[in-house]
Order: C-alpha cells, then sequence, then structure tokens
C-alpha cells in the first residue's frame, strides 16, 4: 500500500473528491459516489450498506445513507445535488465489496446533478491527498 507522500497518486485522477472522504466521477449530467480508500481503510471490514432508492433526491452535504463496518457506522454526505437514477444494488449481499474496490466497482449511487457548478467546490485527487496529509499531521 503507497504511503500518502508516495509520488504516484494513490486516487484516481479523473474523480474528484469531499473532505467527508466520498468521490463523484462525473460523466455529462451523471455522477458516480462512492466512498475513498481512507474512507474504507479507517472503518475497517464493512458488513453492512444502506442506501437510498433510485427516484429519491440528494442534497449536496448531507447524508444520503449509512456504511458499516465491524467496528463503526458512518454516514455517507453527497457531494452534489440531484435526483438518484441508481444504487448500486450488488452491495446489499456484498457490502465488503467496498474493502476491494472502493473507487470502482463498489460504487454506492449514481446522480442526475442538478447543478453542475457544484463539482467546482470539490479537490482534484492531488488536492484530497494533500489534505490528508495535513490531517495525519493534526
Amino acid at each position: 500500500m503507497p504511503e500518502l507522500g508516495d509520488e504516484g497518486l494513490m486516487y484516481p485522477p479523473e474523480l474528484l473528491y469531499t473532505k467527508d472522504h466520498e468521490w463523484i466521477r462525473v460523466d455529462e449530467s451523471i455522477g458516480t459516489i462512492g466512498i475513498t480508500d481512507y474512507a474504507q481503510q479507517q472503518l475497517g471490514d464493512i458488513v453492512f450498506v444502506e442506501l437510498p432508492k433510485p427516484g429519491d433526491h440528494v442534497t449536496a452535504k448531507e447524508t444520503f445513507g449509512t456504511v458499516e463496518s465491524v467496528k463503526a457506522v458512518s454516514e455517507v454526505y453527497s457531494p452534489v445535488t440531484g435526483e438518484i437514477v441508481a444504487v448500486n444494488s450488488k452491495l446489499q449481499d456484498a457490502p465488503e465489496k467496498i474493502n476491494a474496490d472502493p473507487h470502482g466497482n463498489a460504487w454506492l449511487i449514481r446522480v442526475r446533478l442538478a447543478d453542475h457548478h457544484e463539482i467546482e467546490a470539490l479537490m482534484t485527487a492531488e488536492q484530497y491527498q494533500a489534505y490528508l496529509k495535513e490531517e495525519a499531521g493534526h
């Protein structure tokens, strides 16, 4: 596992990140949202995921679900406002996929963005790694 100071980016550069450790991949008007590798490491073995339903609405910086591990229950915050168009139902039966592939197949929800400008407030992979490094220093 690379250290945060390593030059090779540990976090995919095509994603944007929040200070609450969520990521979003925006493809035109649809944003795919998940939790970061850092978040899943902090949680440990994930045993349950509670997600909303397609058609529900999410608001930027507000919770839309929870991820439970053997250690804790963590709320998940939406980086954007919009309507949920898809939920990763595979996680209901296999929540541990989040530990194995947090930035890929273990996405949580897909949202139709209500305001594309909200993504401008999110961090790039480099900014997120710098944020993690700064937080670790405190």
